[in-house]
């Protein structure tokens, strides 16, 4: 029966083939720019670590004075100072933990044609590897050792690597960075979690290429490399390049905490030295956070609101055009009438003259989504374009390719509702005598 009235749709869109265009295309030009906008959100709002993100925590304290302080209604800073970030390093309350702050650090190749230039880094310690699981293709991180021995070792990016050593081996090479040499201990598999959430409270750069230089934290100090994120003063400094013992936040500090029992632990331990710091002056402010690693990308607002404005706007849109589909098959429903009347007196019933509409409806947005799927990947390819920072991400990925098909047939079939419902009531005997 599928098959009679699928050459029964095929006869029609050819005797009618303006009007079968013209829904084709409304539908395309609302599933393409629908299927675009969510492509895009769906980027900027997924998990960048599914695969450990309910395990990662992100503790925060507020060190500020008490002016302006309202008791519950005060959030304590994204980031945090370097006295309260060691001491929650070398409490050890959690299986890793890990202090980071982003970097811009200038190159200097070895080859004498390569000129200098600015890569994007981050200072951290040695439990930011296995932590955030990253994939080594050379080598490995350094050790806790490593950091307190301040040691001169780097981890660079495939890319990096790529660009400087042609992409063998160079693992045990030097590097060499802001005027002092590093000796290259690992090479990164490509790694680049989309938002880079660990640096994304502090760098204001959610997106983009992942980071090509890691160095550990306290040696990146003492060779006065500087932050290149927030830094947050409450109190008048004068001495900008000792942040170590300035009044500022500048550090994010991450942990991992395997089991919901050690969470609340981890959290009764972050009152608790919280409560302790008031207690020896340092700290004034009781209020403190331990969000999770989804809980900080909604805090932070990684997804620009023009970005969920646009989603909205583009749904609209294609309940616009679902409505003038809606338009143009009682149109071509009307035309029909005599058809409709001689496959009634013949015998048809309601329901098969319904179904036979649906099936059309259906075939108008399986059409509509091919076409669809043309229109978004040219919105895809105008945004790869743009000047922002995802832009080189918009690709369409085989989810939302299947998704393109789902909205077709659902927007189709909810389009032809209506007119299919208008066609089965039609009477046979008044269509056979006006025609």
């Amino acid at each position: 029966m599928f098959g009679y009235y699928l050459d029964l749709a095929v006869r029609s869109f050819r005797r009618n083939r303006v009007l079968t265009a013209l829904m084709v295309l409304a539908l395309a030009l609302g599933i393409g720019a629908t299927i675009t906008t969510l492509t895009i959100l769906r980027l900027l709002s997924g998990d960048p670590l599914p695969q450990k993100s309910a395990q990662l925590f992100y503790p925060q304290l507020d060190p500020s004075p008490m002016d302006g302080y309202v008791a519950g209604q005060t959030k304590p800073p994204a980031i945090m100072t370097w006295p309260d970030a060691m001491n929650l390093l070398r409490a050890h309350r959690a299986r890793y933990q890990a202090a980071m702050a982003p970097l811009q650090a200038r190159i200097v190749p070895q080859r004498a044609n390569q000129p200098p230039y600015f890569a994007d880094g981050v200072m951290t310690t040695a439990d930011f590897f296995p932590m955030f699981d990253v994939p080594f293709q050379y080598g490995g991180g350094w050790t806790a050792g490593d950091d307190d021995s301040h040691a001169a070792v780097a981890v660079i990016s495939g890319a990096l690597n790529q660009r400087l050593f042609g992409g063998e081996n160079s693992v045990g090479k030097t590097l060499r960075i802001e005027d002092h040499d590093f000796r290259i201990i690992g090479v990164l598999k490509p790694w680049s979690p989309q938002p880079m959430f660990y640096s994304v409270a502090q760098s204001g750069r959610n997106y983009g290429d992942g980071t090509s230089i890691f160095l550990p934290l306290q040696t990146a100090r003492a060779n006065l490399m500087s932050p290149s994120g927030d830094i947050e003063c409450y109190a008048a400094i004068t001495d900008i390049q000792h942040l170590e013992t300035a009044p500022c936040e500048w550090l994010a500090v991450w942990v991992q905490l395997d089991t919901p029992a050690a969470v609340a632990d981890y959290k009764r331990f972050l009152d608790g030295y919280v409560h302790q710091q008031i207690a020896l002056g340092r700290l004034k402010r009781p209020d403190n956070s331990l969000l999770s690693l989804m809980g900080v990308l909604r805090e932070q607002q990684v997804v620009p609101d023009d970005v969920r404005l646009q989603v909205y706007l583009a749904f609209g849109f294609l309940l616009i055009c679902v409505v003038n589909t809606v338009g143009l098959l009682l149109a071509k429903c009307l035309r029909r009438s005599g058809e409709i009347g001689v496959r009634r007196a013949l015998g048809a019933t309601r329901r098969a003259v319904f179904a036979q509409f649906m099936v059309e409806a259906g075939i108008v947005g399986m059409a509509g989504g091919v076409l669809g799927l043309v229109f978004a990947e040219l919105g895809l390819w105008a945004i790869r374009h743009q000047p922002a920072q995802y832009a080189s991400l918009a690709h369409l990925d085989i989810g939302m390719f299947a998704f393109t098909f789902v909205v077709a047939l659902t927007a189709s079939l909810i389009a032809g509702l209506l007119p299919a419902w208008r066609a089965c009531l039609l009477a046979p005997a008044p269509q056979l005598k006006a025609s």
